[in-house]
């Protein structure tokens, strides 16, 4: 189609601050106003029964001496914060704090513990009859290319850095989960994995979850991401986004000599025009659908007509039909604009375009009557959380559009400006996040001995 090429989808040294510091960190105060949601959130009530089968749980105790523990490591679980934050992990290049995070999950004593082939770190605490495989998860990499600070700031009681929140207090949480449960000696009728995930951000596309759930994977029957918000924010509906790399290529010359050849920055400027004006009225009604232009380059001078100009674009629905939808008229303006700019050159080979998919993330829901949304519910509820039910996009993604029970919840505490420089964390009751996936773990994965 005039020259458009569609591509598939390819298929320990601790640095820490002052026990002084930390000390002040583990207050709970003020640090500004937090980044605004990305969805709205859907208040929800969690059954009856999920009620009582989480308040007779939360008061087993055992868990309330496990609950005391984690209350009691916050010193160290602050440390661990500090410690994996300063080890940069950018997209496709967390390999060093995933050493690190295993190295610390090797001190907590798992029953077993591996990297897989994709460079996720899993923990394996084996369970009583290990009939069922239920995994918490969260995302070693960062948004952040490789050579960004991320040395912990400290101000008032707040931590700044990039990635110090998003997602690196979730892998504290499952480090917490861990001593607590050896520390307790909680026990379990399923087998329990607690997870660092690669490639969660960007470009990384859920390849680290990918993995999880393909052949290879260790056979996940329920998965719970921790990633992102207080006690309370449940994601269980997955937002699904295609993303595309449109380039498109010329002979190039001189801006004076080589006038009339084809445009591939001009073209691309009308592709752009062609896909606003298609996709704002579609946006504007139905479920809802987003679109983005992210990134524009080409070029070499000011007074050459460029050989290649290509943009990077996103868009998003929870609907799988709508994305599709979107994603026609994206590629019907990329055929149009190639095109036009053909008719127009007056000299020289035609313009090309090709559009190459550089990320998928498929899109669903798991229920909000699912046994895992209601335990998510009822738990958050039990520990003064205000409940609800949101769609983004996360870790979940993939198993939710499997089919496989899985949710996100909040790491705890109070944090903002996730994906900026200045983002930042405040330990503002911080322990109830590991409460939280403590009491949901013994619900879905069913608690059954607790060592007295």
């Amino acid at each position: 189609m005039y020259g458009m090429i569609i591509r598939p989808f390819p298929s320990m040294t601790h640095s820490y601050f002052s026990l002084a510091l930390l000390a002040i960190g583990l207050l709970a105060g003020c640090a500004g106003e937090p980044s605004a949601p990305a969805t709205e959130d859907t208040p929800a009530v969690a059954s009856e029964s999920a009620v009582e089968e989480i308040r007779v749980l939360q008061a087993l105790p055992a868990l309330q001496s496990a609950f005391a523990s984690v209350v009691a490591m916050e010193p160290r679980t602050m440390q661990d914060l500090i410690y994996l934050t300063e080890i940069p992990a950018p997209p496709f290049g967390e390999g060093p704090r995933g050493e690190a995070f295993a190295a610390l999950m090797a001190e907590a004593g798992p029953d077993s513990l591996w990297t897989d082939a994709e460079g996720n770190v899993i923990a394996r605490v084996d369970g009583v009859t290990g009939d069922r495989t239920v995994a918490f998860g969260a995302h070693l990499d960062t948004v952040f290319p490789a050579g960004t600070d991320v040395t912990v700031r400290m101000r008032g009681d707040t931590l700044y850095a990039p990635g110090v929140g998003d997602d690196t207090r979730g892998l504290v949480v499952l480090l917490a989960m861990l001593r607590a449960i050896r520390s307790d000696d909680l026990r379990f009728e399923d087998d329990l994995l607690l997870i660092g995930t690669v490639g969660e951000e960007g470009l990384g596309d859920l390849r680290g979850m990918r993995y999880l759930f393909g052949p290879e994977g260790p056979g996940i029957d329920a998965f719970i991401a921790v990633d992102g918000g207080p006690v309370g924010n449940i994601v269980n509906e997955a937002l699904g986004s295609n993303r595309y790399r449109v380039t498109v290529s010329g002979p190039g010359g001189h801006s004076w000599g080589a006038f009339g050849a084809g445009n591939p920055a001009h073209a691309l400027g009308t592709m752009i025009h062609l896909f606003s004006e298609k996709a704002e009225p579609y946006t504007a009604n139905g479920p809802r659908t987003s679109y983005s232009v992210g990134r524009i380059e080409g070029g070499t001078s000011v007074n050459a007509i460029p050989d290649a100009a290509w943009m990077e674009v996103d868009m998003r629905s929870v609907n799988p039909d709508r994305l599709a939808g979107i994603d026609g008229l994206l590629k019907e303006a990329v055929a149009e604009g190639l095109a036009y700019h053909n008719r127009l050159k007056r000299s020289g080979p035609e313009l090309t375009a090709s559009v190459e998919s550089i990320g998928q993330r498929p899109s669903g829901a798991t229920p909000a009557d699912a046994p895992l949304v209601q335990r998510s519910l009822a738990s958050a509820r039990a520990l003064g959380g205000d409940a609800s039910l949101s769609m983004s996009s996360t870790d979940a993604n993939i198993p939710i559009s499997l089919g496989i029970p899985a949710v996100t919840i909040g790491r705890g505490g109070d944090s903002g400006n996730a994906h900026a420089l200045d983002e930042w964390w405040l330990n503002k009751d911080g322990h109830l996040g590991i409460h939280w996936a403590l009491l949901l773990a013994a619900a879905e994965a069913r608690i059954v001995s607790t060592g007295d």
